[in-house]
């Protein structure tokens, strides 16, 4: 959970605004595929413990709910990879896919915390025999305040990464575009006008204006997305 939240709001952190694009962008995909190792990691360890101890396997909500988890956070990890990371989908699919990258990215999370909650609630009603976990022993009152603070923790990084004034300020984009080499304003285009008239500069500056905007709509794109 620790380190899927990371890589949520690491386009969120301020501090990160004056960071390269492309560095944020590795950044993401790698705590991203540090979660998802460990993920793996843990469904094996559970099958094995499983196994030798001959308990049924997904039987319960909390591994229902936690293989969905896996398997959604995978392709949403191979997915991000191909469209958003390597630089070959075209601008218009990274901003078609962008929304639905973003809304299953933090419906994911959502999901990760129901299984860690539902995973200890079922350890608890199986672990507690004397008190039992109805009679509330200080073990039950421990793991359910955990519980709570990991609600709260959820909200907090949600709320993060759905408020607007938190995402990456589309100035910044724009510094961030001219310092890897690329026309912030269309200036190179109105270099080799020589003398024209002042309906082609018009026209020109017009065109600048949306290649300008074309750019930062691509850089948007690759540096918004949240797995």
């Amino acid at each position: 959970v620790s380190v899927l939240s990371s890589a949520i709001i690491v386009y969120r952190l301020p501090w990160t605004w004056k960071c390269s694009k492309l560095l944020m962008k590795f950044i993401h995909a790698g705590l991203n595929t540090i979660a998802m190792i460990l993920a793996i990691v843990s469904m094996v360890a559970v099958f094995e413990f499983h196994n030798a101890r001959s308990i049924p396997n997904m039987y319960s909500l909390h591994s229902w709910i936690g293989l969905t988890a896996v398997i959604f956070y995978s392709l949403q990890l191979f997915l991000g990879f191909a469209i958003f990371l390597l630089p070959f989908a075209p601008v218009r699919l990274r901003a078609a896919l962008l929304p639905i990258h973003v809304y299953s990215g933090l419906t994911i999370f959502a999901t990760v915390i129901a299984t860690a909650l539902t995973g200890i609630t079922e350890k608890l009603i199986f672990s507690l025999k004397n008190p039992l976990y109805n009679a509330s022993p200080p073990e039950a009152t421990f793991v359910n305040c955990l519980g709570l603070l990991l609600v709260i923790f959820g909200a907090l990084v949600l709320w993060m990464a759905s408020r607007p004034h938190w995402k990456r300020p589309p100035e910044q984009n724009a510094k961030v575009l001219r310092s890897i080499g690329g026309p912030p304003e269309g200036t190179e285009a109105e270099s080799t006008m020589t003398d024209g008239s002042n309906a082609d500069k018009s026209e020109l500056r017009i065109n600048s204006e949306a290649a300008r905007k074309q750019n930062l709509k691509l850089d948007e794109a690759g540096q918004r997305s949240t797995m």
